[in-house]
Protein backbone atom coordinates (compact mmCIF):
# COMPACT_ATOMS: atom_id res chain seq x y z
CA UNK A 1 0.00 0.00 0.00
CA UNK A 2 1.43 3.23 -1.20
CA UNK A 3 1.76 6.56 0.84
CA UNK A 4 -1.51 8.29 -1.11
CA UNK A 5 -3.75 5.19 -0.90
CA UNK A 6 -2.77 4.69 3.08
CA UNK A 7 -4.11 8.68 3.49
CA UNK A 8 -6.84 7.57 1.67
CA UNK A 9 -7.50 4.47 3.84
CA UNK A 10 -6.80 6.58 6.79
CA UNK A 11 -9.48 9.32 5.83
CA UNK A 12 -12.35 6.81 5.11
CA UNK A 13 -11.65 4.73 8.21
CA UNK A 14 -11.85 8.30 10.53
CA UNK A 15 -15.09 9.35 8.40
CA UNK A 16 -16.74 5.97 9.59
CA UNK A 17 -15.42 6.13 12.81
CA UNK A 18 -16.94 9.80 13.40
CA UNK A 19 -19.95 9.08 11.59
CA UNK A 20 -21.87 7.42 14.59
CA UNK A 21 -21.04 9.69 16.94
CA UNK A 22 -22.06 12.66 14.73
CA UNK A 23 -25.41 10.79 14.53
CA UNK A 24 -26.10 10.08 18.28
CA UNK A 25 -24.84 13.99 19.19
CA UNK A 26 -28.02 14.83 17.13
CA UNK A 27 -31.67 15.55 18.68
CA UNK A 28 -33.60 12.32 18.91
CA UNK A 29 -37.04 14.24 18.36
CA UNK A 30 -38.20 17.62 17.39
CA UNK A 31 -39.04 19.83 21.08
CA UNK A 32 -42.95 19.88 20.92
CA UNK A 33 -44.24 24.06 20.60
CA UNK A 34 -47.08 24.93 22.31
CA UNK A 35 -49.24 28.44 21.79
CA UNK A 36 -50.78 29.66 24.72
CA UNK A 37 -53.26 32.39 23.99
CA UNK A 38 -55.26 34.69 26.67
CA UNK A 39 -56.85 38.30 26.81
CA UNK A 40 -55.78 39.33 30.38
CA UNK A 41 -51.59 39.90 31.09
CA UNK A 42 -49.90 37.47 33.40
CA UNK A 43 -49.88 40.56 35.87
CA UNK A 44 -53.67 40.08 35.87
CA UNK A 45 -54.38 36.74 36.42
CA UNK A 46 -51.14 35.44 37.88
CA UNK A 47 -52.95 32.34 39.70
CA UNK A 48 -53.83 31.21 36.42
CA UNK A 49 -50.62 31.41 34.42
CA UNK A 50 -48.45 29.68 37.10
CA UNK A 51 -51.51 26.97 37.30
CA UNK A 52 -50.63 25.87 33.21
CA UNK A 53 -47.04 25.94 33.78
CA UNK A 54 -47.06 23.99 37.58
CA UNK A 55 -49.61 21.61 35.68
CA UNK A 56 -47.08 20.80 32.76
CA UNK A 57 -44.13 20.35 35.20
CA UNK A 58 -46.53 17.95 36.97
CA UNK A 59 -46.39 15.84 34.15
CA UNK A 60 -42.96 15.96 33.09
CA UNK A 61 -42.10 18.80 30.97
CA UNK A 62 -39.30 20.92 31.62
CA UNK A 63 -40.74 24.63 29.64
CA UNK A 64 -37.40 25.47 27.51
CA UNK A 65 -36.08 21.98 27.27
CA UNK A 66 -38.53 19.53 26.63
CA UNK A 67 -41.26 21.55 25.43
CA UNK A 68 -41.87 25.88 24.69
CA UNK A 69 -44.66 27.64 24.99
CA UNK A 70 -45.03 30.73 23.19
CA UNK A 71 -47.28 33.57 24.97
CA UNK A 72 -49.65 35.74 23.76
CA UNK A 73 -51.53 38.19 26.08
CA UNK A 74 -54.08 40.93 24.25
CA UNK A 75 -53.18 42.95 27.41
CA UNK A 76 -57.32 43.59 27.77
CA UNK A 77 -57.52 44.23 24.14
CA UNK A 78 -59.93 42.00 22.21
CA UNK A 79 -59.05 43.50 18.75
CA UNK A 80 -55.67 42.01 19.28
CA UNK A 81 -56.42 38.55 19.66
CA UNK A 82 -56.65 38.12 15.73
CA UNK A 83 -53.58 38.77 14.65
CA UNK A 84 -52.33 37.02 18.15
CA UNK A 85 -53.95 33.85 17.45
CA UNK A 86 -52.41 34.06 13.59
CA UNK A 87 -49.25 34.57 15.02
CA UNK A 88 -49.34 31.07 16.72
CA UNK A 89 -51.11 29.63 13.53
CA UNK A 90 -47.57 31.11 11.36
CA UNK A 91 -45.55 29.68 14.01
CA UNK A 92 -46.70 25.87 13.26
CA UNK A 93 -47.22 25.33 17.18
CA UNK A 94 -48.20 21.71 17.94
CA UNK A 95 -51.34 22.64 20.28
CA UNK A 96 -53.15 25.84 21.01
CA UNK A 97 -54.36 26.76 25.01
CA UNK A 98 -56.97 29.28 25.00
CA UNK A 99 -57.53 30.86 28.18
CA UNK A 100 -61.56 31.56 27.61
CA UNK A 101 -64.10 31.74 25.03
CA UNK A 102 -62.98 35.08 23.25
CA UNK A 103 -59.39 33.41 22.92
CA UNK A 104 -60.97 30.42 21.83
CA UNK A 105 -63.06 31.81 19.01
CA UNK A 106 -59.93 33.96 17.51
CA UNK A 107 -58.13 30.52 17.91
CA UNK A 108 -61.05 28.71 16.00
CA UNK A 109 -60.79 31.04 13.09
CA UNK A 110 -57.34 31.27 12.67
CA UNK A 111 -56.67 27.21 12.08
CA UNK A 112 -59.14 24.27 11.85
CA UNK A 113 -56.34 22.00 11.84
CA UNK A 114 -54.26 22.86 14.73
CA UNK A 115 -55.47 21.21 18.07
CA UNK A 116 -57.41 23.97 20.57
CA UNK A 117 -57.59 23.18 24.12
CA UNK A 118 -60.30 25.49 26.70
CA UNK A 119 -59.00 26.34 29.33
CA UNK A 120 -62.18 26.86 30.17
CA UNK A 121 -65.85 27.86 28.19
CA UNK A 122 -69.31 28.74 29.56
CA UNK A 123 -70.89 26.81 26.84
CA UNK A 124 -68.70 25.35 24.20
CA UNK A 125 -71.91 23.66 22.50
CA UNK A 126 -73.56 27.07 22.40
CA UNK A 127 -70.53 28.66 21.21
CA UNK A 128 -70.07 26.42 18.14
CA UNK A 129 -66.88 24.78 19.55
CA UNK A 130 -67.80 21.45 19.73
CA UNK A 131 -70.44 19.26 18.31
CA UNK A 132 -71.31 17.61 22.04
CA UNK A 133 -69.05 17.52 25.04
CA UNK A 134 -68.94 13.89 24.67
CA UNK A 135 -67.93 14.14 21.56
CA UNK A 136 -66.46 17.22 19.97
CA UNK A 137 -65.86 16.25 16.67
CA UNK A 138 -63.02 19.02 15.35
CA UNK A 139 -59.70 20.40 16.60
CA UNK A 140 -61.34 21.30 19.69
CA UNK A 141 -61.47 20.35 23.35
CA UNK A 142 -60.68 21.12 26.66
CA UNK A 143 -62.76 22.34 29.87
CA UNK A 144 -65.80 23.78 30.80
CA UNK A 145 -66.58 26.01 33.62
CA UNK A 146 -70.27 25.33 34.14
CA UNK A 147 -71.97 23.25 35.64
CA UNK A 148 -76.12 22.95 36.68
CA UNK A 149 -76.10 23.51 40.13
CA UNK A 150 -73.87 26.70 40.01
CA UNK A 151 -76.76 29.21 39.40
CA UNK A 152 -78.83 27.83 42.05
CA UNK A 153 -75.69 27.65 45.01
CA UNK A 154 -75.38 30.96 44.23
CA UNK A 155 -78.90 32.28 44.53
CA UNK A 156 -79.20 29.84 47.54
CA UNK A 157 -76.14 31.50 48.98
CA UNK A 158 -77.50 35.56 48.38
CA UNK A 159 -80.73 34.41 50.33
CA UNK A 160 -78.86 33.10 53.33
CA UNK A 161 -77.12 36.49 53.96
CA UNK A 162 -80.28 38.48 53.13
CA UNK A 163 -82.74 36.43 54.54
CA UNK A 164 -85.48 38.51 53.28
CA UNK A 165 -84.06 38.86 49.80
CA UNK A 166 -86.92 39.00 47.09
CA UNK A 167 -85.36 41.00 44.22
CA UNK A 168 -82.32 39.78 42.40
CA UNK A 169 -80.74 41.66 39.49
CA UNK A 170 -78.95 39.51 37.19
CA UNK A 171 -76.00 41.08 34.90
CA UNK A 172 -75.01 39.15 31.68
CA UNK A 173 -74.40 39.03 28.34
CA UNK A 174 -77.19 37.98 26.15
CA UNK A 175 -75.39 37.30 23.17
CA UNK A 176 -73.17 35.00 24.97
CA UNK A 177 -74.08 31.41 24.89
CA UNK A 178 -73.13 30.53 27.99
CA UNK A 179 -75.20 33.01 29.73
CA UNK A 180 -78.18 31.85 27.87
CA UNK A 181 -77.97 28.80 29.05
CA UNK A 182 -76.74 29.84 32.78
CA UNK A 183 -79.45 32.62 33.04
CA UNK A 184 -82.12 29.69 32.38
CA UNK A 185 -81.08 27.73 35.09
CA UNK A 186 -81.36 30.94 37.30
CA UNK A 187 -84.30 31.26 36.62
CA UNK A 188 -85.24 27.80 37.68
CA UNK A 189 -83.57 28.38 40.37
CA UNK A 190 -85.23 31.71 41.67
CA UNK A 191 -88.72 30.00 40.94
CA UNK A 192 -87.82 27.39 43.46
CA UNK A 193 -86.75 30.09 45.80
CA UNK A 194 -89.21 32.21 45.32
CA UNK A 195 -87.27 35.15 44.41
CA UNK A 196 -88.27 37.66 41.45
CA UNK A 197 -85.22 37.93 38.88
CA UNK A 198 -84.33 41.16 36.79
CA UNK A 199 -81.64 40.33 33.92
CA UNK A 200 -80.09 43.27 32.62
CA UNK A 201 -77.63 43.03 29.46
CA UNK A 202 -74.43 44.27 29.51
CA UNK A 203 -73.34 44.66 25.91
CA UNK A 204 -70.26 47.02 26.41
CA UNK A 205 -68.84 48.77 29.67
CA UNK A 206 -70.85 51.52 28.89
CA UNK A 207 -73.76 49.56 30.21
CA UNK A 208 -72.53 48.26 33.77
CA UNK A 209 -73.37 51.80 35.58
CA UNK A 210 -76.95 51.96 33.31
CA UNK A 211 -77.26 48.59 34.68
CA UNK A 212 -76.96 49.61 38.54
CA UNK A 213 -78.88 52.49 38.28
CA UNK A 214 -81.87 50.09 36.16
CA UNK A 215 -81.27 47.79 39.08
CA UNK A 216 -81.81 50.18 41.86
CA UNK A 217 -84.87 51.67 39.94
CA UNK A 218 -86.39 48.76 40.35
CA UNK A 219 -85.84 48.40 43.90
CA UNK A 220 -83.48 45.06 43.62
CA UNK A 221 -81.96 43.78 46.98
CA UNK A 222 -78.80 42.15 45.59
CA UNK A 223 -76.71 41.14 42.16
CA UNK A 224 -75.80 38.41 40.73
CA UNK A 225 -72.96 38.42 38.29
CA UNK A 226 -72.96 36.12 35.22
CA UNK A 227 -69.96 34.89 33.33
CA UNK A 228 -69.63 37.00 30.93
CA UNK A 229 -66.57 38.30 28.21
CA UNK A 230 -64.04 40.58 30.09
CA UNK A 231 -65.48 43.82 28.46
CA UNK A 232 -65.03 45.76 31.67
CA UNK A 233 -62.40 46.42 34.64
CA UNK A 234 -63.18 44.60 37.85
CA UNK A 235 -63.15 47.08 39.79
CA UNK A 236 -65.91 49.25 37.88
CA UNK A 237 -68.22 46.84 38.85
CA UNK A 238 -67.31 46.23 42.60
CA UNK A 239 -66.87 50.14 43.36
CA UNK A 240 -70.67 50.43 41.79
CA UNK A 241 -71.91 47.95 44.31
CA UNK A 242 -70.10 49.02 46.94
CA UNK A 243 -71.56 52.71 46.65
CA UNK A 244 -75.08 51.73 45.97
CA UNK A 245 -74.83 49.26 48.84
CA UNK A 246 -75.89 45.75 46.94
CA UNK A 247 -74.73 42.78 48.02
CA UNK A 248 -73.34 40.69 44.70
CA UNK A 249 -72.51 37.30 44.08
CA UNK A 250 -69.80 37.00 41.46
CA UNK A 251 -68.87 33.97 39.14
CA UNK A 252 -65.01 33.90 40.04
CA UNK A 253 -62.91 34.15 42.97
CA UNK A 254 -60.61 37.58 41.97
CA UNK A 255 -63.84 39.54 41.99
CA UNK A 256 -64.25 38.63 45.97
CA UNK A 257 -60.81 38.51 46.84
CA UNK A 258 -60.50 42.47 45.19
CA UNK A 259 -63.41 43.87 47.22
CA UNK A 260 -66.38 41.77 46.07
CA UNK A 261 -68.58 40.55 48.49
CA UNK A 262 -68.06 37.09 47.45
CA UNK A 263 -67.99 34.74 44.32
CA UNK A 264 -68.98 30.93 43.99
CA UNK A 265 -67.71 29.08 40.93
CA UNK A 266 -65.68 26.75 39.37
CA UNK A 267 -61.59 27.03 40.41
CA UNK A 268 -60.40 28.58 37.24
CA UNK A 269 -56.80 28.14 38.12
CA UNK A 270 -57.36 24.06 38.58
CA UNK A 271 -59.16 24.34 34.93
CA UNK A 272 -55.71 25.78 34.08
CA UNK A 273 -53.91 23.83 35.77
CA UNK A 274 -55.73 20.68 33.83
CA UNK A 275 -55.43 22.05 30.96
CA UNK A 276 -51.76 20.67 31.10
CA UNK A 277 -53.62 17.43 30.82
CA UNK A 278 -55.36 17.59 27.43
CA UNK A 279 -51.72 19.23 26.01
CA UNK A 280 -49.86 15.86 26.98
CA UNK A 281 -52.51 13.68 25.61
CA UNK A 282 -53.06 15.82 22.29
CA UNK A 283 -48.72 15.84 22.12
CA UNK A 284 -49.26 11.74 23.01
CA UNK A 285 -51.47 11.30 19.54
CA UNK A 286 -54.83 11.68 21.37
CA UNK A 287 -57.06 13.99 18.41
CA UNK A 288 -58.79 16.42 20.36
CA UNK A 289 -62.49 15.01 18.44
CA UNK A 290 -62.29 12.41 20.56
CA UNK A 291 -61.56 13.93 23.71
CA UNK A 292 -64.78 14.50 26.30
CA UNK A 293 -65.03 18.32 27.16
CA UNK A 294 -64.51 17.76 31.30
CA UNK A 295 -67.40 19.54 33.48
CA UNK A 296 -65.85 21.14 36.52
CA UNK A 297 -64.93 18.98 39.67
CA UNK A 298 -63.49 22.20 41.96
CA UNK A 299 -65.51 24.99 43.07
CA UNK A 300 -64.79 27.95 45.18
CA UNK A 301 -66.69 30.19 47.37
CA UNK A 302 -65.01 33.41 48.32
CA UNK A 303 -66.31 35.49 51.14
CA UNK A 304 -65.30 39.30 51.94
CA UNK A 305 -65.93 39.70 55.55
CA UNK A 306 -64.44 43.64 54.94
CA UNK A 307 -66.89 43.88 52.15
CA UNK A 308 -69.41 42.57 54.42
CA UNK A 309 -69.45 45.30 57.57
CA UNK A 310 -69.04 48.16 55.32
CA UNK A 311 -72.73 46.88 54.22
CA UNK A 312 -73.40 46.16 57.51
CA UNK A 313 -74.51 42.66 56.63
CA UNK A 314 -73.75 39.69 58.77
CA UNK A 315 -72.57 36.31 57.72
CA UNK A 316 -74.07 33.69 59.47
CA UNK A 317 -71.71 31.25 61.12
CA UNK A 318 -72.70 28.32 58.77
CA UNK A 319 -72.20 30.21 56.03
CA UNK A 320 -68.84 31.15 56.96
CA UNK A 321 -67.93 27.69 57.87
CA UNK A 322 -68.46 26.91 54.52
CA UNK A 323 -66.09 29.33 52.68
CA UNK A 324 -63.02 27.85 50.79
CA UNK A 325 -61.83 31.32 51.50
CA UNK A 326 -62.61 34.25 53.95
CA UNK A 327 -61.10 37.59 53.13
CA UNK A 328 -60.86 40.21 56.53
Amino acid sequence: MNSMTEKIFVCLLANFLIAPVSAQAQPSQRVPRIGYLNVPSPAEVPGRYRAFREGLRELGYEEGKTILVEYRFAGGKLDRLPSLAADLVHLKVDVIVSGGPTPTRAAKEATNTIPIVMAFDSDPVGNGFVQSLARPGGNITGLSNVAPEISGKRLELLKEIVPRLSRVAVFGMSSNPGNALSLKETELAARTLGLQISFFNIRDARDVEAAFRAAIKQRAEAVLVLNFPPIYKRQTMLQLAARNRLPAIYFESSFAEEGGLMSYGASLIDLDKRSAIYVDKILKGAKPADLPVEQPTKFEFVINLKTARQMDLRIPPNVLARADKVVR
